[in-house]
């Protein structure tokens, strides 16, 4: 009723009063859809589509029964779709030239929140091939961008699944390697050392996403005797030999996903898979955070979505003393909470992907508001439900599961707060 009168209250308005009214009754998910530019817009419902035809069937019972679970059939199709090789351009990638010349993680952004908004995990287990790309885009040279990104794009797409890991994380340095003091203390435990014509690389890395199943692993290691100030950038195939997986880690959230343990013993890399140069990984490990948080930011709300939707289609379908949950005000306060979390969660994110280059102090502050926001929703939408959102039949309890991990890699939000004032330190805090 109260639409109805709106509506006739503006049919009463002269044609100029009409035209400044927003009248349409669209979710906020189309509205939003409706401010991208149009390639954005095809993007974002392609990612929908996906995620609603290949991810909503299995998301729950992967959850349950991640022991059973193969991800080959799944990402074979994310590569078909194109999911895996947008950082190339058509026709041996995905990408058009006009968006990586625009915007080059603006389309991650909104494949990250599609993609997780169903599921947590299986969004990671496909989106962690773009970081493991990441350093071969970032600071490989012109010879091993287009060999070793075309022929992974164009395997993804066209042939055989060939995924990537990124891999820094060692037993005694996790969070620490991704702070600048932090780094200077690390204790480091992987190194390469110089023989000819290459290096020869032993140590173990560890909670690596997909890890496990990627055929090639950009590693960061330490020159032999050095710190992390000697960091370089290895290109490490899975078959190379000393080379093997270790320990699968059992993870509490986003358990579609692998974490795994690499292992290296006297490993060669040729010096041909140096990416950028000697004792530049710091740099290139600086730069690819740069990119890769505000993935994180988009990680977090894709979760925290997730969340509100499930939420809201609960209080829909479920009613009290003969009245649905939704009718009831104090639910909808609540909803109204989650609804301007997430909103305020896209807007800083969106916010920090628009830049051609992300900076530091944006995508390290989208990282920790998003991913704070998402734990806060996910706990308001259990207390929403009530003791069904305690058991895994809606998936509400595993919102809060995969949200906490967001917290927590590329870099703790502790961490993230000190990268803020490290970018703002010189400019606006001496």
């Amino acid at each position: 009723m109260i639409q109805t009168d709106f509506r006739h209250a503006i049919s009463t308005l002269k044609p100029l009063g009409r035209w400044l009214v927003n009248a349409y009754n669209i979710s906020t998910w189309e509205h939003d859809t409706k401010t991208l530019p149009a390639s954005y817009r095809s993007l974002r419902r392609k990612y929908r589509a996906f995620a609603r035809e290949h991810l909503v069937p299995i998301a729950l019972g992967v959850d349950r029964d991640i022991g059973h679970f193969d991800p080959y059939p799944l990402l074979k199709k994310a590569g078909r779709a194109g999911l895996l090789s947008e950082f190339m351009v058509k026709p041996i990638g995905s990408a058009s030239f006009y968006g990586l010349l625009h915007h080059m993680t603006f389309p991650a952004v909104l494949k990250a929140e599609e993609l997780t908004s169903v599921c947590g995990g299986l969004g990671l287990l496909i989106l962690d091939h773009d970081l493991g790309v990441a350093p071969i885009m970032l600071a490989g040279d012109l010879f091993q961008y287009l060999k070793w990104m075309g022929k992974i794009a164009y395997a993804n797409r066209y042939g055989d699944l060939c995924l990537a890991a990124f891999a820094i994380t060692e037993p005694s340095a996790g969070s620490d390697v991704e702070d600048s003091d932090g780094a200077a203390k690390a204790r480091l435990s992987t190194f390469a050392r110089p023989v000819d014509n290459g290096y020869i690389i032993n140590g173990r890395k560890v909670f690596i996403s997909n890890g496990g199943i990627a055929k090639y692993i950009t590693l960061f290691a330490a020159i032999k005797g050095e710190g992390a100030e000697s960091w370089t950038c290895f290109l490490v195939d899975k078959d190379m030999k000393g080379f093997s997986v270790g320990r699968h880690e059992k993870k509490m959230g986003q358990r579609a996903s692998d974490a795994s343990e690499l292992v290296l013993e006297d490993v060669f890399v040729p010096n041909s898979r140096v990416l950028g140069r000697v004792r530049s990984g710091w740099a290139i490990n600086r730069n690819v955070l740069a990119y890769s948080r505000v993935g994180v930011a988009a990680i977090s709300l894709g979760i925290a979505r997730g969340a509100l939707e499930m939420a809201i289609d609960f209080c829909k379908t479920h009613s009290l003393a003969g009245k649905r949950l939704m009718d009831y005000q104090d639910i909808q306060l609540a909803v109204a909470d989650m609804m301007i979390d997430v909103a305020a969660a896209r807007g800083i994110t969106w916010q920090a992907a628009r830049s051609f280059i992300p900076y530091q102090g944006a995508t390290a502050s989208a990282k920790v508001f998003a991913s704070d926001t998402a734990y806060r929703v996910g706990n308001r939408a259990m207390e929403l439900v009530g003791d069904y959102g305690y058991v895994n039949e809606y998936g509400i309890e595993k919102t809060l599961r995969d949200a906490r991990l967001t917290q927590i890699y590329e870099g703790t939000n502790q961490v993230n707060r000190l990268a803020l004032i490290e970018w703002q330190l010189d400019s606006e805090l001496s």
